[in-house]
């Protein structure tokens, strides 16, 4: 009996010192345990109903990751072989992995279509951002080293392209806006994102200052994913740290207008260049913002 009080309690005690050295391990990168965004729900949106939406347009943006108060999406850098930081992602790099393990759903010829009707295949995920597996022949030093003619020596070996996520340097988002006269609001729902990567030129490398879409992703799936991964606070407070999730519902980000729903669903670059092409985009906003205006009587 006393052999078998002893052998439990040995058991517990060693359980108990495999979970507080487990603890101790999740959180040596700081003094305090963090659990605010571990588990965090989504807040969820309003119920809406046809009859209720008076006007509502389609809008589609441009997230320039090189301004300032866009740094939180773009950092930490990952070329897809260094290590990066533990306690937060890039945009990217916490949408890439969540389609590499299945959890959200990439959509493809992104160029195309942005209305979610082409979901990526496997093959297809494995190529994103100019990834590829290809053969490439090598020298056996080994061989060589036991006799072997360098020529005679060669075999052909797996060399794998990771996808270099820091050559997303913008982001697309489709949203639309709509007035609800049931809540008498103006409000606005992200529908879909796509990370934008730099084009450049396959003879000799150089960049060509325009921007190719990857994939689609349909946000209100993504949002399971995003409200549990942080990003960093510009104000430079660890202790509260936004996820991204809190980012987009807040819309804590800078963003210009690239595209309208039209009859003849063009994008202003098309039809417009440089600054008259950031004063449509200008133009339109403040439409909205009129649109909004007009309905309520002072």
């Amino acid at each position: 009996m006393k052999k078998a009080i002893i052998f439990t309690l040995t058991a517990l005690f060693c359980f108990i010192d495999i979970n507080a050295q487990d603890v101790l391990n999740e959180d040596m990168n700081s003094v305090y345990k963090k659990e605010k965004h571990r588990n965090k729900k989504t807040q969820t949106y309003v119920a809406l109903r046809q009859a209720d939406i008076m006007w509502s347009r389609k809008i589609w943006r441009e997230i320039d990751l090189r301004q300032k108060i866009n740094h939180p999406f773009y950092y930490p850098e990952n070329d897809g072989v260094g290590h990066t930081i533990d306690d937060r992602k890039s945009l990217i790099d916490v949408i890439y992995t969540a389609i590499q393990e299945g959890t959200i759903t990439a959509y493809g010829n992104a160029a195309m279509d942005d209305e979610f009707r082409e979901p990526m295949s496997e093959d297809e995920i494995k190529k994103i951002g100019g990834a590829k597996e290809e053969l490439i022949e090598v020298i056996d030093w080994d061989a060589v080293a036991a006799g072997a003619d360098p020529e005679e020596a060669k075999i052909m070996r797996s060399n794998i392209v990771p996808f270099n996520r820091n050559t997303v340097k913008k982001w697309r988002i489709k949203e639309e806006w709509f007035f609800d006269k049931q809540r008498s609001v103006m409000d606005v729902r992200i529908l879909g994102l796509a990370p934008l990567q730099e084009d450049r030129d396959e003879v000799n490398g150089q960049l060509l200052g325009t921007f190719s879409p990857l994939f689609w992703v349909y946000f209100p799936e993504v949002r399971e994913v995003l409200i549990n991964a942080e990003a960093y606070n510009l104000v430079k407070n660890d202790a509260e740290r936004r996820t991204y999730d809190d980012i987009f519902w807040k819309r804590l980000f800078g963003s210009t207008i690239v595209k309208e729903s039209t009859v003849s669903d063009r994008k202003i670059n098309e039809f417009m260049v440089g600054l008259d092409a950031l004063l449509e985009a200008e133009r339109i906003r403040e439409e909205i913002f009129n649109i909004e205006h007009d309905l309520w009587e002072y």
